[in-house]
């Protein structure tokens, strides 16, 4: 059986945390940002998760190998 390919630009857009969810950046980060107050333009630093069960599937069929790594024996 082929390996799986993931999906590179979702490989760069989420990650994955310790306990298996994925984080994504706030939108309207990369312009338009100086007519902003300062309290909003702070918060586009910090990572949302994503919560929508859809989307969860879909990351996790385009990232297979983002998970969490296994003990091996």
């Amino acid at each position: 059986m082929p390996k799986m390919k993931t999906h590179k630009a979702s490989s760069k857009r989420f990650k994955r945390t310790a306990s298996g969810r994925f984080r994504r950046v706030k939108i309207g980060k990369s312009h338009l940002r100086r007519k902003k107050p300062g309290r909003v333009t702070r918060s586009f630093d910090k990572t949302m998760e994503v919560t929508t069960t859809g989307n969860v599937k879909r990351l996790k069929r385009l990232m297979p190998y983002s998970g969490k790594k296994r003990k091996r024996r």
